[in-house]
């Protein structure tokens, strides 16, 4: 690499940091104990929905957090710790994938942001939302924020807590079931993952509720 291409990559470098910290905002009031909130597995075939919810301390800053879905798993890897460390406080909800097929895995991904909130040893003056639906959290008001995991830093960091937790546990599962090769898809309805429902069947662990193969809208069991 030549000595000005080089110092062209540490400048557009630089500078997608300062925009990555122009983009996610630390708050959306200061003064403002508020708590981000996000889940995942919502489009899962199999597994639980996690969510986390996320107060961070008002100077908090880490030019690497952003929507974990623009992270690699090794950056996740890496954020998570830093963000246990130094949030004031960080809470983590699970809704099992029974609990999905009886409420619909809309309303599981509330229940798992309040089960989140509710794990809060810090009481939240106000919720930051990611997405545009809600079920209103007793006493405590929320904003619903679209894309919200890309725009805030609290929720940012719920989303890598929720990503995170939610794939250690899924690489669990797939010791039990290594057929449906969890540890890579976590669950999600690739063709592999499918493949495997084709030839084994459900297991405990699917939501039954949930198309599991494209052709056919109902699986005999």
């Amino acid at each position: 690499m030549t000595e000005s291409s080089e110092m062209g990559s540490k400048m557009r470098k630089k500078s997608e940091i300062q925009s990555q910290k122009a983009a996610l905002q630390r708050c959306l009031r200061e003064g403002r104990i508020e708590a981000g909130c996000d889940e995942a597995g919502r489009g899962c075939l199999a597994g639980p929905v996690f969510a986390a919810a996320v107060i961070l301390p008002p100077n908090f800053e880490n030019h690497l957090l952003n929507d974990s879905k623009k992270l690699t798993e090794r950056q996740r890897d890496q954020l998570r710790p830093v963000i246990e460390a130094q949030a004031l406080a960080f809470g983590v909800g699970v809704v099992s994938n029974q609990e999905v097929d009886q409420i619909n895995v809309l309303n599981a991904s509330f229940l798992a942001m309040h089960r989140a909130v509710e794990q809060l040893s810090l009481k939240p003056e106000h919720l930051l939302i990611d997405g545009n639906r809600f079920r209103a959290y007793p006493e405590i008001p929320h904003d619903c924020i679209i894309k919200g995991d890309g725009k805030f830093l609290s929720i940012a960091a719920a989303s890598i807590l929720a990503k995170t937790y939610r794939d250690d546990y899924m690489n669990r599962l797939h010791e039990e079931f290594p057929e449906y090769q969890w540890q890579k898809n976590k669950g999600y309805p690739t063709k592999v993952h499918r493949e495997a429902i084709r030839k084994l069947g459900p297991t405990p662990y699917h939501r039954l509720s949930f198309r599991l193969l494209e052709e056919q809208l109902k699986l005999n069991l």
